[in-house]
């Protein structure tokens, strides 16, 4: 047999394997990278793989330890692991629910609202759903609420992690598509590529992840509206009216937070690892805040001398090393370093009243394990993606999806589906590091925009997510709702929310500047 055919023929048989293995529930990381070394060995056997390729595996993997930007994973982690130990998405629940619990199907808005503040603070879809289901579902069943509109709105806000950002599949997949453009431009012979950042991400997400909130409500005002028993309004044992204050009070905290991490990075204040450096400091803050509320002063200061850094390091130059100094940059200068000795001394006090809670062990806990299988995930996919390539794999696909029927429509069609289909079976960590390096160059020599490349992917895997019978978000909510909520009221609670999110694919799939006009306007 033709060397280049076997080769071939090997590297989708290789694919296959490691799919079936991981249906098998062996750990992802040893799953990649064992098949990969096991189908190498074949390959060498065969004399149609040069065993050489893998000394490329040290410089790959001495490159993801000097990234920077990936730092920022298990920083974004941390801040939405340390929000949700400390009961501050609770807090949220309970207050948007007072809110507008009272409007018939308020209740349902206050969790995709809830849902979207949780999206943008945490990016951590299990967790999310986990929480609100714990919180939402007893008062929406109590209140009256069909349990499928509870279910459905309960598992769509949650997913909104995948796609609000600072989310931590952009972080993921905003790395991979910058290799991958990269890759793709020097094969056309652009030796001078136009970079594509994180941050072109971010931005690139923010208007389709509004409109799928938006897109959500809607849905749950049409119910409200022609089925008003599905959705009664709340009612309250204590008629007296919320104050403004403590609306405030829980509210703007968290509300600043998002401001602040977001923002920094889509003005080019800060790179996202220094904004979720920047997020993890707020986070602790606000636990310590919300754990102690009495005394709150020294966290309320730190709070505002946080916030106040940023547009003292953007507007002013505070490099002492210099001959002249302009007395501007002296007074920001002094006044900077008070905010910095006011947030030390606000993060001494919540770290304390953190750690003699003891959700601080749990926290960096959570947080080393996330962390870890993420990157022992990509170091295992990256064993992956070298055998595949070595094999010949990358060929034969750049083949098939250039053979398809359609042209680029087809190919993106034919991965889309790909794609949705295993985010039944694997996380997005999986499909991100195993599938976006294989067909994400391929796709983007056809000529496609890798930010509204990046954004569908984004959208395409929040939807498997939710897809009945297999989406994740679908088994979080089941293993904490009450035994009077069945699979099928689940199952069927979310299928208007999967066809909102195919008409937000199809709209962005046919208005590409949903996810291109903003990166376009703000860098």
């Amino acid at each position: 047999m033709d060397p280049v055919l076997l080769g071939e023929i090997l590297s989708l048989l290789m694919f296959g394997t490691a799919c079936g293995v991981l249906l098998l529930g062996f750990p992802v990381a040893f799953t990649l990278a064992g098949t990969a070394l096991a189908f190498a060995v074949l390959g060498m056997s065969l004399d149609i793989f040069d065993f050489r390729l893998l000394g490329g595996l040290a410089s790959r993997y001495f490159g993801v330890m000097v990234n920077e930007l990936l730092v920022a994973v298990p920083l974004f982690v941390f801040m939405g692991v340390m929000l949700e130990r400390s009961k501050i998405a609770e807090q949220l629940l309970e207050t948007m629910g007072l809110l507008f619990g009272q409007k018939r199907g308020g209740m349902g808005f206050s969790v995709v609202f809830v849902g979207m503040l949780l999206a943008a603070s945490t990016g951590i879809v299990g967790a999310t759903v986990v929480t609100m289901g714990l919180l939402s579902l007893p008062s929406m069943l109590k209140a009256g609420y069909d349990p499928k509109i509870a279910c459905g709105a309960i598992c769509a806000a949650g997913t909104l992690g995948q796609i609000i950002p600072p989310s931590i599949v952009l972080v993921l997949l905003g790395d991979i598509l910058q290799g991958a453009n990269t890759q793709a431009q020097l094969a056309l012979g652009n030796f001078a590529p136009e970079p594509v950042s994180v941050i072109d991400l971010f931005a690139g997400a923010f208007l389709p992840g509004m409109a799928l909130v938006g897109l959500y409500m809607a849905w749950i005002f049409l119910v409200a509206l022609f089925k008003p028993d599905a959705c009664p309004p709340i009612q309250r044992q204590d008629d007296s009216p919320l104050g403004l204050a403590a609306i405030l009070k829980v509210l703007v905290p968290p509300a600043a937070l998002i401001v602040l991490v977001l923002g920094s990075i889509l003005i080019g204040a800060a790179t996202p690892t220094e904004a979720a450096a920047m997020g993890s400091v707020g986070a602790l803050l606000l636990a310590g805040r919300a754990i102690v509320p009495e005394r709150p002063w020294p966290v309320y200061l730190g709070g505002v001398c946080l916030v106040a850094l940023v547009p003292l390091v953007t507007i002013f130059d505070l490099r002492m090393q210099r001959d002249v100094i302009p007395t501007s940059d002296l007074l920001a200068a002094v006044v900077a370093g008070f905010c910095v000795v006011a947030l030390v001394i606000g993060v001494v006090v919540s770290l304390g009243r953190v750690q003699r809670s003891g959700i601080l062990v749990e926290v960096m806990r959570a947080t080393v394990q996330i962390s870890s299988m993420v990157f022992v995930i990509l170091l295992g996919a990256s064993v992956f993606s070298l055998v595949f390539r070595g094999l010949g794999g990358e060929e034969i696909v750049s083949d098939v999806l250039g053979s398809l029927p359609g042209g680029v429509f087809g190919a993106v069609f034919v991965v889309m589906a790909l794609m949705f289909v295993m985010g039944f079976f694997l996380d997005f960590i999986e499909i991100v590091f195993v599938v976006v390096p294989i067909v994400g160059p391929i796709l983007l020599m056809m000529g496609l925009d890798p930010i509204w490349l990046g954004v569908m992917i984004a959208v395409n895997l929040q939807t498997s997510f939710l897809t009945p019978p297999f989406g994740f978000a679908l088994f979080y909510l089941r293993g904490v709702a009450p035994p009077t909520v069945t699979t099928m009221h689940i199952y069927r609670g979310v299928m208007p929310f999967v066809l909102i999110q195919i008409v937000g694919l199809i709209l962005i799939a046919t208005f590409p500047q949903l996810a291109t006009w903003l990166p376009s306007v703000l860098f």
